[in-house]
């Protein structure tokens, strides 16, 4: 009975050659290059991505998390039905159950608490830094002239994207770009360390201030998504061990569901505290990140918006005292075209569909080029961190040369005699303030300067400009288009740089200036009476948002509480309609396309095609190693350390039984614990075990016990182990001749990280099991490389 059965399986960790195992590169499939048209010849071609090999994420199970290359690993969202935890369960009190369900709603209530509470001062601390540096920047001007002006300005830009940078780069590399496709990953089942960390935390909350205080062509939606995620996870996870918070009473939420469930929360409040949008954020979690939605979850993503839309509003009334500071009509982007003209018929829906074409082209062609500039950039600066802090600074340095430059080679304008009567800000003109309609800039009295109501500006108030209402003629037709470029271009190779950065914004700057230019040519045609410019403007940035991010419903919705103006629903509809078909004709939507350049192993809802001309079989590569459900614990510490497999099937009746599976975390927890049996004993004696579910609660996302930090005596060595108590026997199983698009299917809607395949007959003698599928093992990339021939 000390026999130790090898015979099967991929694992989704890093797989290391041990006994009996065959090594993946020895059985791979080559193709042959000289046969361009026959059965070998690749049709499924691996798409390029950010890591030095192209065998990265499915030989050495890694991906690009935030700037550095990170090992990944998979989630378990299946329940564990081992006696263990059935014992746990049953043993559980009426008070300790509604002690879970109260706990529950109390942490989304934190949750949503403390996401309005950092959305809110992320907002102030831009608003006050960038307008600080605007008005000193404008003296400076008045003062000195040009070139000191410019000096002070970019030299406050550069700084602030260095410091960003500086910490990207060397404190937490996975507080980089948006964070949205590293959630994204994560709620599909792919674990990575220190994505959700406190430090990560921080680094995304103080680069966030500084990136977008610093004037890049950046948003802190994506960014406030991932902090959001961040909150869910340590609350979820009873807060860090690492840093002494941590929390006994929060052990009912050491698991995979419970944490997921936080995290979609936490993206949705995340949404919510950038757009002040609840519904909205809500719809994008469900639509966008969330690969599981369950009726019970949406209660309480509801309730956590609800709560920052109200941390928000207090916050903003409190502010209207003039205590924030220079955070006052400006900040949180909220533009009320409520009451402005929006009468439309039939003339009006040409235009609109002309923008959602423009907007499907346009945003296709940014996920195209961005791409394009991620991965040569990716495999240029990986190889030396400090060349991604000098990349951020010269894109910051080149940013701040278009935005302060150009202003000052534009013609000056008169001033417009009418009164502005729907827009509250800057309503004189010329203004010299941080917030206006009419800046002055470098303009003698009585004239205004339209490039610097956009260029020398926060995004957000150039953004308001943009969508002003009851301002015709604001903008000259060559400003829009010289501004449309500039951020276009700027907003296509800052996105991806080493600082934490959304693009949202960029979306809604580039959309809401071709559609103020649709709409200052539909004007002549239609009248004055009919759509405002503004709304042309909110219109083009709805057609930019779903031409390049692909959103429908939750960007309709976060559009109609940005602007509170319900009359425009069709229209925004419609636009969002036409903007997607146009852009999935091209190519896939921008997050699609960065979850695929960072190598996760990302489940899409339904399997490809080819799928259904492979079995199960087939797409298994390895052999499992097995253990018997009472196994030597040399035997189990020797295949621990010469493996890196997460799951082992455990066999009975001289491996003739598949008793089920069980987790390498928790055999890790039998050998810290020393459970161990002085002599063999195959007895069943569930009184045997002495530990509870708190014993074998998952550590934090990326950590956990490492079998090579573990000390086995020698003696300890020659006694035996029981697993049968922590074994799942229940765990999923296919047959060896079901589809692989079959298995897939269920792979995916249940969650799993193992699914195991039986053979189809019964054997007497030889293993139960043919193998383990994991999430590697549904790869396009990693099946095409094992059948090169399918068609």
């Amino acid at each position: 009975m000390e026999n130790h059965h090898q015979h099967g399986t991929e694992s989704d960790a890093d797989t290391a050659t041990s006994p009996g195992l065959t090594s993946p590169r020895d059985v791979e499939a080559v193709p042959n290059s000289r046969d361009k048209n026959g059965l070998h010849t690749p049709l499924l071609q691996r798409k390029k991505t950010l890591l030095p090999d192209a065998n990265y994420s499915v030989e050495k199970h890694q991906a690009m998390i935030g700037a550095n290359v990170s090992p990944i690993e998979s989630l378990d969202y299946e329940l564990i039905e081992n006696e263990l935890f059935r014992q746990d369960w049953r043993s559980r009190t009426k008070h300790e159950i509604l002690e879970y369900v109260f706990l529950k709603w109390t942490f989304v209530f934190l949750l949503g608490l403390l996401t309005g509470l950092v959305g809110f001062g992320i907002n102030m601390a831009v608003e006050n830094i960038a307008g600080a540096k605007f008005l000193a920047t404008t003296k400076s001007m008045s003062v000195s002239g040009f070139m000191p002006a410019f000096l002070l300005y970019a030299g406050s830009n550069v700084l602030l994207i260095l410091v960003s940078s500086l910490l990207c780069v060397y404190i937490s590399p996975a507080a980089a770009g948006s964070g949205i496709p590293e959630v994204k990953a994560y709620l599909n089942g792919v674990d990575t360390p220190n994505i959700f960390s406190l430090k990560t935390l921080f680094v995304k909350v103080f680069g966030c201030i500084c990136t977008v205080s610093g004037g890049l062509i950046v948003g802190k939606e994506g960014p406030l998504v991932h902090i959001g995620s961040c909150i869910a996870s340590i609350i979820g996870q009873g807060g860090s061990r690492k840093y002494h918070l941590t929390w006994r009473w929060l052990r009912y939420f050491k698991n995979d569901r419970d944490r997921r469930d936080l995290v979609t929360c936490g993206s949705a409040a995340g949404v919510a505290a950038a757009f002040r949008a609840p519904v909205g954020g809500v719809l994008f979690a469900l639509e966008e990140v969330t690969s599981w939605w369950r009726g019970p979850l949406l209660w309480r993503a509801f309730f956590t918006t609800a709560v920052v839309a109200v941390v928000l509003r207090t916050g903003m009334a409190w502010c209207k005292g003039g205590t924030c500071g220079l955070f006052g009509e400006g900040g949180l982007i909220i533009f009320d075209v409520e009451g402005v003209k929006s009468e439309y018929g039939l003339l009006e829906l040409f235009p609109v569909v002309v923008l959602g074409i423009i907007g499907g082209v346009l945003g296709s062609s940014f996920n195209y080029l961005n791409s394009k500039i991620v991965v040569f950039f990716g495999g240029v600066l990986n190889k030396w961190p400090s060349a991604k802090v000098w990349q951020a600074c010269l894109i910051s340095l080149l940013t701040a040369s278009i935005s302060f430059g150009l202003p000052w080679l534009a013609e000056c304008r008169l001033c417009p005699e009418h009164k502005i009567g729907q827009y509250p800000i800057g309503a004189e003109c010329p203004t010299h303030g941080r917030a206006a309609n009419f800046k002055g800039f470098h303009c003698p009295d009585g004239t205004y300067n339209d490039l610097a109501n956009l260029f020398f500006n926060t995004n957000d108030d150039a953004t308001r400009n943009l969508f002003s209402t009851g301002t015709p003629g604001e903008f000259r037709k060559s400003s829009l288009l010289i501004y449309l470029g500039a951020s276009y271009f700027l907003a296509v190779i800052t996105y991806g740089i080493a600082v934490p950065s959304g693009l949202f914004v960029p979306s809604i700057l580039c959309g809401a200036t071709y559609g103020r230019l649709v709409g200052m040519l539909m004007t002549p045609i239609a009248g004055e009476d009919r759509l405002d410019e503004g709304v042309y403007a909110l219109l083009g940035a709805a057609s930019f948002l779903g031409g390049s991010m692909r959103m429908t419903v939750s960007l309709c919705i976060i559009l109609l509480e940005l602007t509170n103006n319900l009359r425009m629903l069709p229209l925004i509809m419609l636009v969002l309609l036409v903007s997607k078909t146009v852009g999935d004709s091209f190519n896939d939507a921008v997050f699609d396309i960065h979850v695929q350049l960072k190598g996760f192993p990302f489940l899409d809802a339904h399997p490809e095609p080819f799928m259904r001309h492979l079995t199960a079989r087939e797409a298994i590569k390895y052999t499992p190693v097995t253990f018997n459900s009472v196994e030597k614990v040399g035997t189990v510490v020797e295949v621990l350390r010469t493996t890196r497999h997460n799951a082992f099937p455990v066999l009975e009746e001289n491996g003739t039984v598949l008793c089920g599976l069980v987790l390498r975390s928790h055999i890790m927890v039998l050998l810290e614990k020393r459970a161990f049996l002085s002599h063999y004993d195959d007895s069943y004696n569930p009184n045997r075990a002495c530990f509870s579910s708190v014993d074998f609660a998952k550590a934090g996302s990326g950590k956990g016990m490492r079998i090579e930090n573990m000390h086995v005596s020698p003696e300890e060595q020659e006694m035996y182990v029981d697993l049968r108590f922590v074994t799942n026997t229940s765990p999923y199983t296919v047959v060896e001749t079901m589809s692989l698009a079959k298995a897939f299917t269920l792979f995916r809607q249940l969650g799993l990280r193992h699914l195991c395949v039986i053979p189809k007959k019964s054997r007497n003698e030889g293993s139960p099991i043919v193998g383990l599928l994991t999430r590697h093992d549904f790869m396009p990339g990693y099946l095409h490389e094992q059948h090169p021939q399918l068609r």
